[in-house]
């Protein structure tokens, strides 16, 4: 008789607990929302189209007006230095072994190959999440590349 109490008492504890579905409850709440607060998330839920291509717009351009600078002050260094080493040799103040050259320059070409067949897991992680952020903030990036190709013709 005790031992049917017993069961009784644990079938009515089973009843007074509440059954909470976690895949329902997760699908409706995002868990960044507990965390940050229900400002952030993805920037699509927080601002306009219109506001999304600006900023990534202007982005873009700031990053592309750069990077034009930059190229062109390195493409002049690279090549000044390059025809300052021509002037030098053809003078004579230089002379350079041009078999040399090109065995070592043939060498770091092998080295290149072969040290570029296994890509560091790094750097596959990293090219993983930018595909991810610009799967999931579309409208952002295609204002961003679409400023960075006006900020290179600046």
């Amino acid at each position: 008789m005790a031992e049917q109490q017993h069961s009784r008492g644990a079938d009515d504890e089973d009843e007074a607990y509440e059954m909470l579905d976690l895949t329902a409850h997760a699908r409706t709440q995002q868990w960044w929302s507990a965390v940050f607060g229900s400002s952030s998330g993805p920037i699509a839920e927080k601002h306009s189209v219109a506001t999304q291509i600006m900023t990534g717009g202007a982005a873009g351009w700031c990053v592309g007006y750069l990077f034009q600078r930059v190229g062109k002050i390195a493409a002049t260094a690279v090549g000044g230095g390059f025809l300052l080493l021509q002037i030098a040799n053809h003078s004579g103040y230089v002379q350079v072994d041009w078999k040399k050259v090109e065995k070592d320059v043939n060498k770091a070409k092998r080295r290149l190959k072969k040290n570029t067949k296994k890509a560091a897991p790094e750097f596959n992680t990293f090219i993983e999440e930018a595909t991810e952020f610009v799967k999931k903030n579309i409208v952002v990036s295609s204002g961003f590349v679409g400023g960075f190709l006006l900020g290179l013709a600046s």
